[in-house]
């Protein structure tokens, strides 16, 4: 997609601090972090939300996950816990429309940042 930021990250035409890149995934420390760490996990094929993806992307979707969970414990934050979390859409509060996760860690999560619902 042409005027994607994370597409022109993927491109390499504006800079970001990645911190892995596969043939299928890129992670980058995020701009604006709430917290020690807070890397973006995005797929380098443009699919513009979770809503969006397809049965045959489901692969994709958990190696996304695998590369989280891989960061974690690269930058030690897996005995104590991290966040992660998939924005879908405007009310979900989805601010880039290309797929991405975050891996938010590194201190305790205040709920005031990201509440989490009384009931599901």
């Amino acid at each position: 997609m042409e005027d994607c930021i994370f597409c022109k990250i993927i491109n390499k035409e504006i800079p970001a601090e990645i911190v892995s890149e596969d043939e299928d995934i890129l992670a980058f420390k995020d701009v604006n972090p709430i917290a020690p760490v807070h890397f973006l996990i995005i797929p380098k094929k443009h699919i513009e939300s979770v809503a969006d993806l397809e049965e045959s992307e489901e692969l994709l979707a958990g190696k996304m996950v695998v590369k989280a969970k891989k960061l974690a414990e690269k930058v030690d934050i897996s005995k104590d816990g991290y966040r992660l979390l998939f924005r879908v859409g405007a009310h979900g509060g989805q601010e880039v429309p290309h797929m991405h996760l975050h891996l938010i860690g590194g201190s305790k999560m205040v709920e005031d940042i990201y509440p989490l619902p009384e009931k599901i």
